[in-house]
């Protein structure tokens, strides 16, 4: 697992990542903490995320060629407590950052080239591959919501060449109720069907896998 990838020179802020979680752990946040004279607003998003979107971290998602949409999503579900499971850092981050700002700086991460895949984990299994792209037996396929454009399939974020930590996190909080922002329950509904090592595995796959170029 590379994580501490910084393929971008323009990523000058992952640095300061942990810094900054340090700063605004939870109990500790508050609004103005940070300098923004002459920032971009998304720089402020750069110091954890990197301003190439390729985060260094597994524990800060890689936001480059994400749907602008969906990051918008995240950011109000964070800023109007609908999602909790961050431990505070986004909590906290997010007062100091103008709403107003919100839809340029989606537009910034969005267009930003998606990251490259991660080398395939040692356990990846077939099955894993089979649940991603075709479902199992009580689950449907993940490209179903999560390779779909369409306007008729609830917003679902591209998964392939994620942190592969970032993904099992998710996916076992999602199956443990501790993330609740899923439309309808569904990721929580499918997730509980999955054992632990399927959804180890499938982090491992789908971290491996090339973004194929999408339309929001």
């Amino acid at each position: 697992m590379h994580l501490f990838r910084n393929s971008n020179p323009k990523a000058l802020f992952a640095p300061l990542a942990l810094a900054v979680a340090a700063v605004l752990s939870p109990g500790k946040g508050e609004a103005g903490m940070i300098d923004k004279d002459g920032m971009e607003p998304w720089e402020i998003c750069g110091m954890c995320h990197s301003l190439d979107g390729i985060s260094p971290m597994a524990k800060f998602p890689k936001l480059a060629g994400q749907r602008a949409a969906y990051i918008e999503k995240q950011f109000r579900d964070i800023h109007e407590g609908r999602r909790t499971n961050d431990g505070g850092q986004m909590q906290a981050i997010v007062t100091e950052v103008d709403p107003d700002d919100l839809p340029s700086i989606a537009s910034y991460f969005a267009a930003l080239p998606a990251p490259p895949p991660t080398a395939p984990g040692e356990d990846t299994t077939s099955h894993a591959e089979d649940l991603f792209n075709e479902g199992g037996d009580d689950t449907p396929a993940c490209l179903t919501c999560h390779g779909s454009t369409s306007s008729d399939v609830p917003l679902a974020p591209w998964l392939e060449a994620q942190h592969e930590e970032y993904l099992e996190k998710q996916l076992t909080e999602f199956k443990q109720g501790d993330r609740t922002n899923d439309l309808d329950g569904v990721m929580r509904s499918i997730a509980a069907r999955l054992s632990e090592k399927e959804i180890a595995d499938l982090a491992s796959y789908i971290a491996a896998q090339p973004r194929p170029e999408r339309s929001p």
